[in-house]
């Protein structure tokens, strides 16, 4: 019997709340970390509860349950490490929790490692998406890679905001 195992979903944009909540009424253990932001109005100064990380929600299920998650209104996908849901550890789920419980305005940001020429790229969306390149040339906004998996050498341009560095063990 398989046991149940926290991994991360993405979700459409803005529905994050909303897919947690279809997620607990569908009996599926759900956490959508929220962050308390002041939000100024002309008049006064609200406090609003905002998803700490925009597009996910992280799943308690076993692997027969995977197929349920995916069918909820609201969920694109799996977030995948290595062709598998990717995992997260109890602990993690558990700092989170402690983290907001204890902070407000908590700011996330996604760590990137610089891109220099040489770095082992990964092109995550257009017409080279999910391809492995290598940075030859890096520019203030734009990387030229080379992409040699389709039997050609191309050579491109790309936005350094569609690339994701691949980290090498």
């Amino acid at each position: 019997m398989s046991q149940k195992k926290w991994l991360a979903i993405y979700t459409k944009p803005r529905w994050e709340k909303k897919v947690h909540r279809l997620l607990e009424e569908s009996g599926v253990e759900s956490y959508c970390p929220l962050n308390i932001i002041p939000r100024k109005w002309t008049d006064r100064v609200k406090k609003i509860e905002e998803p700490l990380f925009k597009s996910y929600v992280f799943v308690r299920v076993e692997d027969k349950k995977q197929y349920e998650v995916r069918e909820i209104p609201g969920v694109v996908n799996f977030v995948y490490w290595l062709g598998k849901p990717a995992i997260i550890r109890d602990e993690e789920i558990e700092t989170i929790r402690r983290f907001l419980g204890e902070y407000q305005f908590v700011i996330a940001e996604k760590l990137q490692a610089p891109i220099v020429p040489g770095s082992k790229l990964r092109v995550m969306s257009g017409l080279f998406m999910n391809k492995e390149a290598t940075a030859l040339r890096v520019h203030n906004k734009t990387v030229e890679i080379l992409i040699e998996s389709i039997g050609f050498r191309l050579i491109a341009v790309l936005e350094k905001s569609i690339l994701e560095k691949i980290l090498m063990p």
